[in-house]
C-alpha cells in the first residue's frame, strides 16, 4: 500500500500463478517486502560485486542458497568483465 500512497503506479508484467499467462498490473498490487529485498541485493551486487559484503548487508550467511538465487550476473556485468580483460 505504501507504493500506492506514494503515487508509484507503473505497470509491470507478471506471470499469473493459476493460468501461467502474462498479466499486466500496477506495481503497487504485486510489490512486497521480499521483492524489495531481492531488488536491493541485485542492485547493490551490480555495484559492489563482493558477495560477502552484500550478504553481510542483507543478513545472509556466507554460502546461503537463497542469497545465491538473488544475485544474478547480467549482460552488463559480463561486458564489464570482458572489458577488464582487454
Amino acid at each position: 500500500q505504501a507504493l500506492r500512497e506514494a503515487g508509484i503506479s507503473r505497470v509491470v508484467t507478471i506471470i499469473d500463478q493459476k493460468t501461467r499467462l502474462e498479466v499486466q498490473k500496477p506495481i503497487w498490487e504485486v510489490a512486497s517486502s521480499h521483492m524489495a529485498r531481492r531488488s536491493f541485493i541485485g542492485n547493490i551486487y551490480k555495484q559492489v560485486k563482493d558477495p560477502n559484503l552484500v550478504g553481510a548487508l542483507s543478513g545472509h550467511k556466507e554460502g546461503s542458497k537463497a542469497f545465491a538465487r538473488y544475485r544474478t550476473i547480467d549482460d552488463d556485468m559480463k561486458k564489464e568483465l570482458i572489458g577488464m580483460l582487454e
